[in-house]
């Protein structure tokens, strides 16, 4: 039978009001009350951010469930007393100045209560019929105690977490969308107007341009997505991409149906061939002429000028055309991977696919990315639009910034490197302020 008394921590350690609550508590509980210890041990791991412990006080706490022999924790002898090294042992040798520590949180938690002997060691003495009479040790009370509040908190955490995963899910879904959609606009040549743009830009010369407005807003949406995004950011997010995603669609049907009533039989070759005033070709390269001179790189992105050697001026291409590594790659440029089949970037081939489907969004003519592929090599021009796509807003006029860095790399003065450490440094800045 375990003693009435309250027994305080042995030493210089102090007891406070709370620990004297939590023991009432524990000594209330109902005898007949029972747990299964690994079932509690999993609430406690799930809740343990809650509840203000580490992951190695959590592997002191499980060696000191481990020592009690029964499966359920249950009934009025719930105190162990194995040794400090007898318990080290146990918790993957942890060094004893690292067990004393995590102890102390354990009970400062209020998970586990010290019943110190009058010398401090832990024992247990048994009675005439060879049970435990009185043990001086941990007693795990609490954690019988407190089972439905660990329960209880382990359920809503993990019902945040099954929320938070199917909104990221539909904001993937919606980013994947929105992206096709924007390249169907822009292959079909299909004018925009009406909700998708603002007042300011419907009285655009070019209906055509609008879409680069589109893709831009797009971009905006997804930029204000922090990476570690809370609850509230996510579901802003979904909304204002749903919004977007459905104001696309709805466009793109519409003119469709349009299309459809206003054709017969007869009239749909010669509709195909004459409805569009200019091809997709046509806009591209008109963008890239009329593309500003401002459009520079971001510092570092190029490294200084160095003399042109015989290759370079004698059409040999690019003098660098080092292969990078796939895992730079998308480390630097992770929003070319919303443009891949199924959102997922495996290989160069995914890699490349997503570019083609990239190319025309950012009114890049297929002339000048083949020119990009001549001078620059094919992998290394992929590499050099997925840049651009990430840069989004800040280049104005892609298709002529590309044939700008063509023109440099002629004369060997281009090299992608310092243009994805730049790119590496921006994110990582960006999770690092994100975080503080």
């Amino acid at each position: 039978m375990e003693p009435t008394i309250a027994t305080t921590p042995f030493g210089a350690r102090s007891v406070s009001l709370a620990q004297i609550d939590a023991r009432r508590l524990a000594r209330e509980r109902p005898v007949s009350a029972g747990v299964n210890k690994w079932d509690l041990y999993s609430w406690i791991r799930i809740a343990r951010g809650r509840l203000g412990i580490g992951e190695r006080a959590l592997t002191v706490l499980s060696a000191l469930i481990s020592f009690h022999a029964d499966a359920i924790l249950g009934g009025r002898q719930l105190v162990v007393f194995p040794s400090n090294a007898t318990l080290a042992l146990r918790a993957n040798g942890m060094a004893p100045s690292t067990l004393r520590r995590h102890l102390g949180m354990l009970v400062e938690a209020g998970l586990v209560h010290r019943r110190d002997s009058p010398n401090g060691k832990r024992y247990a003495r048994k009675g005439a019929d060879g049970e435990v009479a009185i043990a001086f040790g941990f007693d795990l009370a609490p954690l019988v105690a407190r089972a439905g509040e660990f329960e209880r908190m382990a359920g809503e955490i993990l019902e945040e977490q099954r929320l938070l995963r199917r909104l990221r899910e539909r904001i993937s879904l919606y980013r994947r969308d929105i992206g096709k959609l924007i390249a169907v606009g822009l292959e079909e040549s299909v004018p925009v107007a009406g909700s998708l743009l603002d007042a300011a830009e419907a009285g655009l010369d070019d209906p055509m341009q609008g879409w680069t407005l589109v893709h831009a807003r797009f971009r905006g949406l997804v930029a204000g997505l922090p990476r570690s995004a809370s609850h509230d950011d996510l579901v802003r997010g979904e909304a204002e991409l749903s919004r977007l995603s459905a104001e696309i669609l709805n466009h793109l049907e519409f003119h469709s149906k349009t299309l459809k009533m206003s054709t017969s039989g007869a009239h749909i070759e010669h509709h195909i061939q004459d409805s569009k005033p200019e091809s997709s070709f046509d806009l591209e390269t008109r963008n890239e002429k009329n593309g500003k001179p401002g459009d520079e790189p971001l510092p570092d992105d190029t490294p200084p000028a160095s003399p042109p050697d015989e290759a370079a001026t004698t059409g040999g291409g690019l003098a660098d055309r080092r292969i990078y590594p796939l895992e730079l790659v998308l480390e630097a440029c992770p929003d070319i991977a919303d443009y891949a089949p199924g959102g997922l970037i495996r290989d160069w081939r995914t890699l490349e696919a997503a570019a083609v489907t990239v190319r025309p969004m950012l009114g890049i003519s297929p002339g000048a990315f083949e020119a990009a592929c001549t001078v620059l090599g094919r992998p290394q021009a992929t590499i050099t639009l997925a840049a651009i796509l990430q840069r989004g807003t800040a280049i104005q006029s892609p298709g002529g910034y590309l044939r700008n860095l063509t023109a440099r790399a002629r004369l060997g003065a281009f090299s992608l490197s310092p243009v994805l450490a730049a790119l590496v440094r921006k994110r990582r800045q960006a999770e690092e302020a994100a975080c503080e």
